[in-house]
């Protein structure tokens, strides 16, 4: 059976993290059957590290300040998990069904996937971003 999406439920969730007043800062899309449905939401990066767990596939939008000592602003990853246990089919369709999921999710500074617990630190997260982001000024120094 063909993987859908519920948009608008997945919109909305979508739509907390981008917005500056909610203090959610990372939705989870999850799979309840073959529908990709928001799941859980938060505002601290660890809690949403600890959903990932080895059993499950996902897709997450998440929420970043970034920057240097020049300036300040908010960064958007897509992030793609694969958890260890997942079977080889359900691996493989998770890239194509990332396309209903990019459908919703439209802005962001770079994706990501993951399939170890190690890749999804904090510093790693915040490399790529920076990265993605072009120029690095905090090698100037003063």
């Amino acid at each position: 059976m063909a993987t859908k999406i519920d948009k608008e439920a997945c919109r909305e969730a979508y739509n907390l993290v981008r917005d500056d007043t909610t203090g959610v800062n990372w939705a989870i899309f999850r799979y309840d059957g073959c529908t990709i449905v928001p799941g859980d939401q938060g505002s601290v990066y660890e809690e949403f590290v600890s959903a990932c767990t080895d059993d499950i596939r996902l897709f997450a939008y998440v929420r970043f300040t970034t920057g240097d000592a020049m300036s300040k602003r908010v960064k958007f990853v897509l992030i793609t998990w694969i958890g260890e246990d997942v079977g080889g089919l359900q691996r493989a369709k998770t890239s194509t069904d990332k396309t209903l999921v990019k459908e919703v999710v439209q802005n962001y500074a770079t994706e990501l996937l993951v399939t170890d617990h190690k890749d999804l630190a904090l510093e790693n997260i915040l490399n790529a971003l920076k990265k993605a982001g072009g120029a690095n000024y905090d090698a100037q120094t003063e």
